[in-house]
């Protein structure tokens, strides 16, 4: 029988939040009243759907639109601490109900989209918009919603809905399984070592293994995870060519060890049911269907980007294998450079090529201080400030909490932040919301949480980065700023909700401020002796930041190229590792590099929908970035008030309110090419 309590979505924990700062009283929140919360929170959505779509009157902006948008707060509430803890402190029962709840949203937005009264309302208003005298980013949301609609099957026949409907649920458990088992194989794996074992490492990378393995149960060993945080430095500095060896294997294989957590047939199955999808919609492929609300438009401007990058990226990475055979035989080493070799002796030609190494950076890169310079560098660009807010609990004891200012003092938002890896969170960084910030209605003020998988140091140690974890701070706090400074009056155009090969411009863009020089001069500042890192070390460091690029662009490029094979079929493989293989021989894959996410860990693209057929996005963004952080360059002041003003005005604050394209023109005058992307890159 159904249960006879009544959840009270006002005053519940969840759903009406009571904390500090307008946040959730994470001390009050109980994983057992998700599914109860979540039932009445639907419940509650479907019931105010139906009133809009039942409404007498005719439809209007205010009865249909606005109170679209203003529908199902306790939905959106219940949704951002449930999807929060999922990612960033999951456990066995969240993670069944995520395998429950993530198909059971997926119905119930699919039910909303082919809902025909509705739909026949917003269809009405979209018809008349030229009559109806709508400022710009009311027109534009009215315009999105309606073709939102049609993508999501409004315009099918009553089969066409039904099946669609199935198609967007299953594929909903399959992205939750999915990650899970990424998850899973992230968490369980780990090589235990001892004193013996750790030749050539840093003492970084020893006090992270020492605290990971303490971690794990095991005080006084040391421990290689598959976190990046440990895994790279590891298979950069050790000597044990056997254990690198064993570490890459285990972290290329993630997904794919046969089992309860293999992902293949869940790959094989998502592929199959978006090809159908594509198809249901009228559509050639699914990179057709995801591409149409983009800035690339089709599958071929993708490959019109990334296919010259390949190329120079595998001319360039060719050249430098030849480098690391000739330093390898000259060291005794085994000069056939395999996948676990390429960082251990690219390291060494970076040393005897520019006379350092990043563990020569890491005492300068203290986690505190590099947070403190994304602040400073967000107060000097936009005028914000923050205050870090002790005592405030959660959704787990490392999570730190900001008060957000404006320049005059105004409180402007909450900024949360939760830095180190545990088993319990996902792997990777992201940026993602609480509360979006936006004016429609009462109005509500963002709430921005960034999350990494940083190595915590043993206690009373400080927390260093390698400058690829620094710029990876930035790139996360970039994404925050866009949902911090957002300043539009509708929901679904604010912060982050911008098209997919546009919202990487903010954060690839702010990356850039952590190598000005008055920064580093700032905030790297030594751990032991507070002493500034040394100009001629800046120096080294600036010189050689484009090394490795063919390494990096290789690895990234190969992705974005398999995703987009993978989508831009008109069917989906049978085998999709196969598939995989063919296409990297197809394309020239050097041996000894690995794809930065094979398919059955490819996060991005198959644990959820975000980034399928769009993971190109980040170098898309990168053709944008690269030209954008050259227009302060060309001023002589990376500070530059009236340029920091159009900045905000027309990237961070503007959301979606325009098309991408406008907005990047009223920033800059003009539209980029690729040639400072490839020159950033060292490419060109």
């Amino acid at each position: 029988m159904p249960s006879t309590n009544v959840i009270d979505l006002a005053s519940h924990p969840l759903t009406g939040w009571t904390g500090p700062l307008g946040l959730p009283d994470f001390a009050a929140v109980d994983d057992s009243d998700f599914a109860t919360v979540f039932d009445a929170a639907l419940a509650a959505h479907q019931a105010e759907i139906d009133a809009i779509a039942g409404n007498v009157e005719p439809p209007t902006i205010a009865n249909t639109l606005a109170a679209m948008e203003l529908a199902g707060e306790a939905l959106g509430r219940v949704s951002a601490i449930f999807w929060c803890k999922a990612g960033a402190h999951t456990n066995d029962q969240i993670q069944a109900l995520e395998r429950d709840i993530a198909p059971k949203m997926a119905r119930h937005y699919s039910a909303i989209a082919m809902n025909a009264p509705l739909f026949a309302r917003i269809d009405a208003l979209y018809r008349d918009r030229a009559a109806l005298g709508l400022d710009p980013e009311t027109l534009r949301v009215l315009e999105k919603t309606w073709k939102r609609f049609v993508r999501s099957g409004a315009l099918l026949d009553e089969t066409g809905k039904a099946r669609l409907g199935a198609i967007n649920e299953e594929l909903a458990g399959l992205g939750a399984r999915f990650g899970q088992n990424v998850l899973a194989d992230e968490r369980d794996w780990a090589m235990f070592l001892e004193a013996g074992d750790l030749a050539g490492l840093p003492e970084f990378v020893v006090g992270a293994m020492a605290q990971a393995a303490e971690t794990r149960g095991r005080a006084g060993s040391y421990a290689i995870t598959l976190s990046r945080s440990i895994y790279e430095p590891f298979t950069t500095f050790s000597e044990r060519r056997d254990l690198r060896e064993a570490a890459w294997r285990a972290f290329t294989m993630r997904g794919q060890n046969g089992g309860a957590t293999d992902n293949v047939d869940v790959v094989r199955r998502t592929l199959a049911l978006r090809a159908e999808k594509a198809r249901l919609l009228a559509y050639d492929s699914y990179a057709a269907l995801k591409l149409d609300d983009t800035m690339a438009k089709t599958p071929d401007s993708v490959f019109a980007l990334l296919d010259p990058v390949w190329d120079k990226a595998r001319e360039k990475a060719a050249a430098d294998q030849k480098e690391l055979q000739r330093l390898a035989a000259a060291n005794g080493g085994n000069d056939d450079i395999a996948g676990w070799d390429w960082r251990f002796w690219q390291e060494k030609l970076r040393a005897e090529k520019y006379a350092f190494d990043e563990a020569e950076l890491k005492p300068y890169l203290q986690l505190d201080r590099v947070i403190d310079a994304c602040f400073d560098v967000a107060t000097r660009l936009f005028g914000i400030t923050f205050a870090e807010r002790q005592g405030i609990a959660a959704w787990h004891p490392d999570v730190r909490v900001f008060e957000v200012s404006n320049a005059d003092g105004s409180y402007r938002g909450s900024f949360l932040a939760d830095y180190f890896a545990r088993p319990s969170k996902r792997s990777g960084a992201w940026m993602s919301s609480l509360e979006s910030g936006y004016r429609l209605g009462d109005g509500a003020r963002p709430v921005i949480y960034n999350v990494m998988n940083f190595a915590k140091p043993q206690p009373g140690e400080p927390a260093l980065l390698s400058m690829d974890e620094a710029r990876t701070l930035f790139h996360e706090f970039g994404h925050a700023l866009h949902g911090m400074l957002t300043d539009v009056t509708w929901p679904s155009v604010s912060g982050t909700s911008v098209s997919r090969d546009f919202v990487e411009l903010p954060s690839q863009l702010y990356e850039h401020w952590l190598t000005v020089p008055q920064v580093l001069e700032k905030h790297a500042r030594h751990a032991a002796t507070g002493e500034p890192m040394p100009s001629a070390l800046i120096e080294k460091m600036l010189a050689a930041r484009n090394f490795g690029a063919g390494f990096a662009t290789v690895e990234f490029t190969a992705s974005a190229l398999v995703d987009m094979a993978y989508h831009a079929r008109g069917e989906a493989p049978a085998d999709p590792i196969a598939f995989e293989a063919e296409k990297l021989r197809e394309i020239g894959m050097p041996d000894a590099i690995a794809m930065r996410h094979r398919t059955p860990h490819f996060g991005h693209v198959f644990a959820g929908d975000g980034y399928s057929a769009g993971y190109y996005s980040y170098m898309w963004s990168e053709v944008l970035d690269a030209d954008a952080f050259s227009a302060f360059e060309e001023t002589g002041d990376p500070f530059d008030p009236a340029l920091a003003q159009k900045l905000r005005a027309h990237i961070y604050a503007a959301g979606g309110s325009k098309d991408p394209e406008d907005l990047y023109l009223a920033f800059r005058g003009r539209m980029p090419t690729a040639a400072a992307m490839m020159a950033k890159r060292g490419l060109a």
